[in-house]
């Protein structure tokens, strides 16, 4: 009888730590060293900041949304969600933010055959408006 109750609360914990993981967001995601130091190599200023707000208007905006609150009109359909520009980024370095940019992951596409590495680190001198 008492093998039984223990085997019943095993089983409980486990069950319940199966649960607890299932719901923990997606793994971090993981950037090369390399990216971490690497300097924005665009100058910082009004015309990055424009150049970037075009591109990001027409690559980024339909899933993280006008003000980068991560709810575009495709946010809706995406597994992951969007995020939200206006605090996620602190921390990140610009090499960071360029490389998921440029690779993508899940829902995120990879951008690197698609936009140049010009227009990707004006699109993150743009996203760097929108922290609060």
């Amino acid at each position: 009888m008492k093998s039984l109750k223990v085997l019943f609360v095993m089983l409980t914990v486990s069950a319940f730590t199966l649960a607890l993981v299932s719901f923990v967001p997606g793994k971090p995601w993981e950037v090369p060293k390399e990216y971490k130091t690497m300097k924005n190599p665009v100058k910082a200023g009004d015309e990055a900041i424009k150049a970037g707000k075009a591109k990001y208007s027409t690559t980024c905006k339909s899933c993280h949304g006008p003000k980068g609150l991560g709810d575009g009109p495709k946010s809706k359909t995406l597994k992951t969600p969007s995020g939200d520009f206006s605090v996620d980024l602190k921390g990140q370095a610009d090499g960071e933010l360029f490389y998921k940019t440029k690779t993508g992951r899940g829902d995120m596409p990879a951008y690197d055959k698609k936009v140049t590495d010009e227009d990707i680190w004006s699109i993150v001198h743009y996203l760097r408006t929108f922290a609060k």
